[in-house]
């Protein structure tokens, strides 16, 4: 007998509520790992498709360039769908950014950030109609800026041409590191490259949409459910790629992608070629309630883009200075080290968080649901403010679901009302004030100790509507974390715009701070924290172009 849609689904939400208070970092002990590492066994950060017929894609160029303070305003004059302004978006999106070299040691960095460095999302394309791009599935190789031509479909019936950008996780590089927290930074790891995606898209003046296509199709339509290419096995899991999101490219002259059923019946009929490398040949662990959160998250057909009741608001006003777009996005990078003396202006800081906010550009309209993640602020050094507890809402009236907080916070106050210099539609809110020493030791603590949390200006955790988010179905436990990603990526830009840099942290004490705030429940979670200061160079460490041996690719 069947097992009834209701038992099923109410299995899906136990073990994702399992996993995520399974996968939480205490005071006294943290979530499983595998403690010691071996970095010269570390699973390969590049896939390659053996055998798959090639295409070289030429660099960006000033032709693609906007000043990054425009990207949320509307394109003067939205570039045409060509090979080459397609490839400037996977390489501002996801391709390297730099080498660096310490010593004997040499490592690749990425436009799209990643926890720690190690890079689970692999990205591919679904074309039909687009020109010098055959019908198929290409997988992007952002190690050699290549479009590595998995699959070749049939002539189509009809004229329209479409693309998509499908997104995958090879979760085995995160929990080769990170054990039984590794789906956490993986769905992180996908809101930062959706966002990344979302940024590059505006320098061309195309916009993304997320396409409503389940798990289980998207795994069809991009060929991860090939038994030839990915047979089961011992150590499958190492080797597996996660379906996770496919994202319409909507640019002139192209239409929509099929119907999700249609899109896995595409690929049915598809020639393909190639063998995928090998991530992981002899692992050391293996971490099966990572794959049991996978499979019970993934996400069901006709799961799209969030319509608003209302038309978001504008973009905040732009930055008074601007680099390129270009130059900053190739130029961002995580902080290791902060000036700890740096104090950070106020309209710097205002500017930053009005960005954090969903409005009418990039990278918001990436979106599956009402903003549901909320930022807990732990200011330390912004001209005009005490040090403490500051509440961002990023949905109006959402603070009145939390009346812990007023009997935690008694004193708190709309910092509007205390800083002239705030903006008055922000909706910040002060809870407390602390000395500097306390503020300090407050955020180190709750990172985990790390010094990096207490030395910037400012450091922030995202909450999360857990329970809200959850009611939506267990797939809600991805699209919340994947919202917290985009709000990471959004805040390593911004941060890079006014002369900062920020750090994504991952390894926090998360009941520790739920603590703080008076709440015993789950329906506010913590999910990502970030720092920004004034960053510290390393000396010790060259950095070299990203691609030294394609600058004669013709564009």
């Amino acid at each position: 007998m069947a097992e009834p849609i209701e038992d099923h689904h109410g299995m899906q939400l136990a073990e994702v509520r399992n996993y995520h208070l399974r996968s939480k970092h205490h005071l006294q002990r943290y979530a499983e790992g595998p403690g010691q590492l071996d970095w010269d066994a570390q699973p390969a950060p590049f896939r390659h498709f053996a055998g798959a017929p090639q295409l070289a894609l030429p660099l960006c160029g000033p032709a693609q360039d906007r000043p990054f303070a425009e990207l949320s305003q509307p394109h003067p004059a939205p570039l045409p769908v060509t090979l080459a302004n397609l490839a400037a978006l996977l390489q501002l999106a996801l391709g390297l950014s730099a080498w660096k070299t310490w010593g004997p040691s040499r490592w690749a960095l990425r436009c799209n950030p990643s926890s720690g460095n190690l890079h689970p999302v692999e990205a591919y394309l679904l074309s039909q109609g687009v020109a010098g791009l055959a019908d198929g599935v290409h997988h992007y190789d952002p190690l050699n800026h290549v479009l590595e031509s998995r699959a070749l479909c049939p002539p189509s019936a009809s004229n329209d041409a479409w693309l998509a950008i499908g997104l995958s996780s090879v979760m085995w590089r995160e929990a080769w590191k990170y054990g039984e927290r590794a789906f956490r930074y993986c769905q992180l790891d996908i809101g930062h490259a959706m966002a990344a995606l979302g940024y590059a898209a505006a320098t061309l003046g195309w916009q993304l949409e997320v396409w409503p296509v389940g798990s289980h199709r998207l795994a069809h339509a991009l060929g991860l459910d090939r038994e030839a290419d990915y047979p089961t096995g011992r150590y499958a899991f190492t080797e597996d790629e996660e379906p996770e999101v496919l994202l319409a490219v909507r640019a002139s002259g192209l239409g929509l992608p099929p119907a999700p059923a249609a899109l896995a019946e595409r690929s049915g009929l598809s020639q393909w070629h190639g063998q995928p490398s090998r991530i992981d040949p002899s692992p050391g662990y293996r971490w099966p309630v990572v794959s049991r959160v996978a499979v019970a998250s993934r996400v069901a057909d006709g799961v799209s883009a969030w319509q608003p009741d209302a038309p978001l608001p504008a973009a905040p006003a732009p930055h008074p200075a601007s680099l390129s777009a270009h130059t900053l996005i190739q130029q961002r990078r995580s902080g290791q080290r902060y000036q700890p003396r740096h104090t950070l202006a106020a309209p710097a800081f205002y500017r930053v968080l009005q960005a954090l906010l969903p409005h009418a550009g990039a990278p918001w309209l990436l979106a599956v649901n009402v903003p549901q993640v909320h930022l807990l602020l732990c200011v330390l050094r912004v001209e005009g403010l005490e040090p403490g507890l500051y509440l961002l809402p990023r949905q109006r009236g959402v603070v009145t679901r939390w009346p812990e907080l007023a009997l935690q916070f008694p004193e708190r106050a709309p910092v509007s009302t205390l800083d002239p210099a705030c903006p008055s539609g922000l909706g910040l809110l002060r809870l407390n004030t602390l000395s500097l020493q306390d503020a300090q030791r407050f955020s180190r603590t709750l990172c985990c100790h790390q010094d990096i949390a207490s030395t910037g200006a400012f450091s922030l955790a995202m909450l999360g509507e857990f329970d809200q988010a959850l009611s939506q179905g267990a797939q809600g436990y991805r699209h919340l974390l994947r919202e917290a990603g985009q709000i990471g990526q959004a805040l390593y830009l911004e941060a890079e715009a006014i002369g900062l840099r920020g750090t994504g942290i991952g390894c926090f004490f998360d009941n520790t701070l739920h603590a703080t705030l008076g709440l015993n429940d789950t329906r506010l979670q913590s999910l990502y924290h970030f720092t920004v200061g004034l960053p510290v160079l390393d000396a010790r460490i060259d950095s070299e172009p990203p691609y030294p041996d394609l600058s004669e690719r013709p564009s």
